[in-house]
C-alpha cells in the first residue's frame, strides 16, 4: 500500500496535510501520534471511507481511488470502535461478515474456521458477541477484517479499553499476522509500537514528523545526560566549562546531571515522508569522552567519584521532544505573522 501527497480539509482546516506513506509486504507500520494528530482520519482515506482532498492512493497496484471496490477487496479493516452486532453469535457474525467481503460461498466454512483459528476464537463460535469480554469481542474484529485473506489489515487503536493479559496477547496475535498480511497499526501508546511495530510513522498536526525503522528510533534513545556524585563536589561552574556540557543541574539522591551538547543531525536511510532526527543527542563517543574527562578530572582533583551512570532517553521523552518542537515551531510562526 502506498499513499502520496495525501490531504484532507474539513472547511478551512487541514486535519491531514501532505503526508506520504508506504507499507512493505509482511510489515507492521505504526501509525503513531497524539490523540487530535490526524490518525483516525488518514485511516479513514486508507481503508476508502472517507475521500482525501488531495492525494492518491494505492493498494497492491490498484488505485483506490479510480477502481474502489477492487482496492477495498485487498483490505481488511477494523476501526476504533469495532462493528460488532452484539446480540449474533461469533460464527453468526463472522459468516455475514464473509458475505458482505464477497468470499465465495464455496469457500466460506474453511475461511471461518481459518479466520476463528488464527484469532484464538475456535471455541466460542456457539457464543453471543454481547457476552464475550472485551479483550474476545476485538479478537471477533480481527476476525472479520481477516476472514478473506485480505493483502493488508488495518487496525486503529486495537487495544483501547483492554486489560494488560488482554494488551498481551492482541499484540501477540498482530505479530502473528503480519505473517500472512501487511498491517497498520493506529496507536498513541507508545510501548505497543516497540512491541509490536517494525516501522513508525509519528503524525503531528496532520503531518509526519518522524518516519523510520524501530531500530532506527534507538538514534533518538541514545544516552542525554550523565548522572554523577562525589564526596567533594566542586562547583558547577567547573563542571559547566568541560567540552560538550550543555548544563548542570541537580538530581535525587544529591546526584547531579550534566546535560550534553550536541548539535542535530538528519537520519540516513529515509523514505518518502521522512522527518530529520532532530533529538540534538550526539552520539556514543561523545558520551565516553565526557565520562573520560569526568574520571580523569576526579582523581586529578580529589573530587572522589562515587557515582557514574548515564541516562537514556525514554520513548516518551522522543515523543515529547518531536510533537512539542513541532507545536513550538507552530506557535512562533503564528506570533511571527501577528507582529508582521
Amino acid at each position: 500500500m502506498t499513499a502520496r501527497d495525501l490531504s484532507r480539509h474539513f472547511g478551512t482546516t487541514p486535519a491531514v496535510a501532505g503526508i506520504d506513506l508506504e507499507l512493505r509486504r509482511g510489515e507492521v507500520l505504526g501509525l503513531l501520534g497524539p490523540n487530535g494528530a490526524g490518525k483516525t482520519t488518514t485511516m479513514q482515506m486508507l481503508t476508502g471511507n472517507l475521500a482525501p482532498t488531495t492525494g492518491s492512493i494505492g493498494v497492491c497496484g490498484v488505485d483506490l481511488l479510480e477502481r474502489p471496490t477492487a482496492a477495498k477487496a485487498r483490505i481488511g479493516y477494523l476501526p476504533e470502535v469495532p462493528p460488532l452486532y452484539k446480540e449474533l453469535k461469533v460464527d453468526e457474525y463472522l459468516r455475514l461478515a464473509a458475505r458482505l467481503h464477497r468470499v465465495p460461498r464455496s469457500e466460506a466454512a474453511a475461511a471461518l474456521e481459518h479466520a476463528k483459528r488464527r484469532c484464538g476464537v475456535s471455541d466460542i463460535g456457539h457464543r453471543l458477541i454481547g457476552t464475550l469480554s472485551r479483550g474476545y469481542q476485538q479478537r471477533v474484529g480481527i476476525a472479520q477484517a481477516v476472514i478473506h485473506s485480505p493483502d493488508v489489515v488495518i487496525l486503529d487503536e486495537p487495544t483501547v479499553g483492554l486489560d494488560p493479559n488482554q494488551i498481551r496477547e492482541i499484540r501477540a496475535l498482530i505479530r502473528e499476522l503480519s505473517d500472512s498480511h501487511s498491517v497498520i497499526l493506529s496507536t498513541h501508546i507508545l510501548p505497543e509500537v516497540e512491541a509490536v511495530c517494525d516501522r513508525v510513522q509519528i503524525l503531528h498536526r496532520g503531518r509526519i514528523v518522524y518516519n523510520d525503522r524501530i531500530a532506527a528510533l534507538q538514534r533518538f534513545r541514545r544516552a542525554h545526560s550523565v548522572l554523577v556524585g562525589f564526596r567533594r563536589a566542586p562547583s558547577v561552574d567547573e563542571i559547566s566549562r568541560l567540552p560538550g556540557v550543555a548544563g548542570v543541574e541537580p538530581a535525587p539522591e544529591g546526584l547531579l546531571r550534566i546535560l550534553r551538547a550536541g548539535a542535530p543531525a538528519a537520519t540516513e536511510g529515509a523514505g518518502p515522508g521522512h522527518a530529520p532526527d532532530r533529538t540534538g543527542a550526539p552520539g556514543p563517543s561523545d558520551a565516553a569522552d565526557l565520562i573520560d574527562a569526568l574520571v580523569h578530572l576526579s582523581v586529578q582533583r580529589n573530587w572522589a567519584l562515587t557515582h557514574l551512570s548515564i541516562e537514556r532517553a525514554s520513548l516518551e521523552d522522543v515523543f515529547a521532544h518531536l510533537t512539542g518542537q513541532e507545536a513550538e515551531e507552530a506557535a512562533a510562526i503564528a506570533a511571527a505573522e501577528a507582529t508582521a
